[in-house]
């Protein structure tokens, strides 16, 4: 009878695992709890675990067995794999996961999880379960065909589809404003929209009549948001009921005077024909002073739509999955300016990265050995017919600096942008220095021993600032993990760990009019998932920096980026270009999300082993104790360590043979003539002018 019972269980098993295996439901949550307990203990069916009484459920946790008490006191359910147990058998303080490899796994996953939820438009998830590792595109093909076959049994929600995002309704209905066009200097139009305004004139299809044939009117700008504007027909004076929003540099609209010249009919809208007997006249009155469009407004559309790289063209680019080093890549697809850039290696293509041509991730063959920077070799031993090398002239250019006088410095600590996590800003330190003012630049507290998350900025990036920035501009540091004496002090932490700040003088004080404001709305790529682009606006400005919140979701996923970031993009940026814009969560999901009450965030003491931190870019490879894998899942070795000049000197602690070599350069020092010190008197300003910046020079 028992052995029946088992050939059961095993046959309903394997059934399970077959209907499963499609991975119709991976990376999306939609398992209750106890059918994802059942589903855990099946993937670990074949551990030997020590006799116990029958009546008892178990819970594993690195090895050892543990049981329910009585009345199920001090349990705990685990976020990534339902199992229920001890509470103080659960692995880490916040008692969130029953195991070290459940912690890393959802790590890995979660991440997958809210991308799949934010294309159906839905607030990300707190758990996140992904049962089968296949690509993103097929999960999202196998669910939306398992969502078409549900509609008519399940609830209809509000999600707003992404090519049916109205930017001129959703800015009407919130009452916000656009960035302008010339914020972006990088986009199309960004270097010559000069003095397109509000009551500019110019000549558009008039929709508001019978007639068969195409007909244009002249329009009026009432408002402007990136690229799109909101127009009213010239005669409606005061009245709004006909008012539009239209992309200004799509092909039907010119500048007034176009119909005359290309002997098109101006016929007035039927809803005020009747409004005037002599329409010239009224023109030629309403007209007169007026501006309108550049004549070859067109023209110079068309030529900012042109981009110097072309497909099958070589460049180097970051690995997205060991970002201390570069790979070579194809340019597979060039839209707006973003290059899908599929690395060599690639026997499908499936293995790309996205990124605009003026991003600093991409260089031209031989910037690696050039500077001194890791490189993985391409196994590919010849070039395809049609690949060349991309010239080194089309790429973004950087500022020269001289490191001959006082520089960088290994060891040296400063604050960076977590690549990682990129709505975060930590101590740093400066790990290597390479040729033409490029650093490698470590996480304090989160890096690997082999350097293999080391990550690469130029020393006048805007993504790394002097020890004391955060404190001074009141914005959050992270500190590093495992530090338990907070909050954190700059000057303690020096001293602790005898080390030196990097000068502050090194860093780019550069801040440019760059005419962002807060509460503008822009299109911005999702940098932990950069082939999003995605309906966002800037909450917070300090100097040249920007926070980007994406709408619709928890300011976890906010990002700090630079004003000047290839990565941000006008109104109307996607409609131009022809790129998919992801809309913001459906208001009804963002009402519900929002009535849950909010924790603020707390920085846990960290025990235990070190956790993977998030990769940026595409899905992430899943991590087993002591390996890396790749994007597809395959075990690599590690990477061999940075060569040092010399014997690299410990920097974990303050010996006391060493008070004399350690230098605090902090502001609670006595500056010396010629150093910088911060600057108290614009602790809370948040600026964006091209004045003073985070520091100044002492007399």
């Amino acid at each position: 009878m028992e052995d029946t019972r088992d050939l059961a269980e095993r046959t309903s098993r394997s059934e399970r695992k077959r209907r499963d295996s499609f991975g119709m439901f991976d990376g999306y949550d939609s398992c209750s709890e106890e059918s994802t307990s059942s589903s855990s203990s099946e993937d670990s069916e074949d551990e030997v675990v020590p006799s116990i009484p029958a009546n008892l459920p178990i819970i594993k946790n690195n090895g050892q067995v543990y049981t329910y008490p009585d009345g199920k006191a001090g349990m705990a359910t685990c976020e990534m794999c339902g199992m229920v147990g001890v509470r103080d058998a659960f692995y880490s303080k916040t008692k969130r996961f029953c195991s070290v490899s459940c912690s890393r796994s959802y790590s890995s996953n979660s991440k997958k999880a809210s991308i799949l939820a934010r294309l159906q438009g839905k607030p990300p998830t707190k758990k996140a379960k992904v049962l089968q590792k296949q690509p993103l595109m097929a999960k999202l093909a196998a669910y939306a065909q398992y969502q078409a076959s549900q509609q008519n049994q399940a609830k209809s929600k509000a999600v707003v589809a992404a090519d049916s995002f109205d930017w001129g309704h959703y800015i009407c209905n919130n009452n916000t404003e656009g960035a302008p066009v010339s914020c972006f200097k990088h986009a199309p139009m960004g270097t010559c929209w000069g003095g397109i305004a509000e009551g500019v004139r110019l000549e558009v299809i008039n929709s508001d009549t019978n007639l068969p044939a195409k007909v244009y009117w002249i329009a009026e700008i009432i408002k402007l948001a990136g690229f799109k504007a909101l127009l009213r027909y010239e005669g409606f004076d005061s009245d709004n009921s006909k008012d539009f929003w239209c992309n200004l540099c799509i092909p039907e609209v010119h500048p007034v005077g176009w119909c005359a010249s290309s002997g098109k009919p101006l016929v007035p809208p039927k809803s005020i024909q009747h409004k005037y007997s002599n329409w010239k006249a009224f023109l030629v009155k309403r007209l007169t002073g007026a501006k309108t469009l550049p004549p070859d407004f067109s023209s110079k559309v068309q030529e900012n739509m042109q981009f110097p790289f072309k497909k099958l063209m070589r460049v180097e680019v970051v690995d997205k999955n060991y970002l201390c080093r570069t790979r070579v890549a194809l340019v597979e697809q060039v839209i707006g300016g973003r290059l899908r850039l599929v690395y060599e290696e690639s026997e499908d293509g499936s293995d790309d990265f996205w990124c605009h041509m003026y991003s600093p991730l991409i260089h031209n063959i031989g910037w690696s050995r050039s500077i001194g920077h890791r490189f993985k070799r391409s196994d590919v031993s010849k070039k395809l017919e049609g690949q060349r090398d991309a010239p080194p002239q089309i790429f973004q250019k950087v500022k020269d600096v001289d490191q001959c006088e006082e520089w960088f410095k290994d060891g040296m600590k400063l604050e960076a942008i977590d690549p990682l996590n990129l709505s975060a800003i930590c101590v740093a330190t400066v790990r290597k220095v390479l040729a033409d003012g490029y650093l490698m630049i470590g996480i304090d507290g989160s890096e690997a021993v082999d350097g293999s998350d080391w990550f690469c900025y130029h020393s006048a990036s805007p993504s790394i600032f002097p020890a004391g920035f955060c404190e001074i501009n009141d914005i959050e540091l992270t500190p590093p993990r495992g530090y338990t004496k907070l909050p954190f002090k700059w000057f303690d932490y020096l001293r602790e760990t005898g080390s030196v700040a990097a000068p502050v003088k090194l860093f780019n004080k550069d801040v440019p009019n760059h005419g962002f404001r807060q509460g503008m709305k822009l299109e911005a790529v999702d940098l932990m998932e950069p082939r999003l682009v995605c309906v966002a606006t800037v909450t917070r400005i300090v100097h040249r920096l920007l926070r980007i919140h994406f709408d619709g979701w928890e300011d976890e996923y906010d990002q700090w980026v630079d004003c000047e970031s290839p990565d941000l993009y006008p109104v109307g940026w996607c409609q131009l270009t022809g790129y998919q814009l992801q809309p913001p969560a459906a208001q009804s999901n963002r009402d519900a999300a929002a009535s849950v009450p909010k924790q603020k965030k707390k920085t846990p003491q960290y025990k235990g082993q070190k956790k993977k931190r998030k990769i940026p870019v595409g899905r992430r490879p899943f991590s087993q104790a002591g390996r890396r894998r790749s994007f597809s899942g395959e075990e690599e070795q590690s990477l061999p360590p940075y060569p040092t000049k010399g014997p690299t000197r410990p920097r974990t602690h303050l010996h006391p043979n060493h008070k004399s070599e350690s230098t605090l350069r902090m502001k609670e020092e006595a500056a010396e003539a010629d150093d910088f010190t911060f600057s108290q008197t614009i602790s809370d300003q948040e600026s964006n002018g091209s004045g003073s910046y985070y520091i100044k020079q002492e007399p």
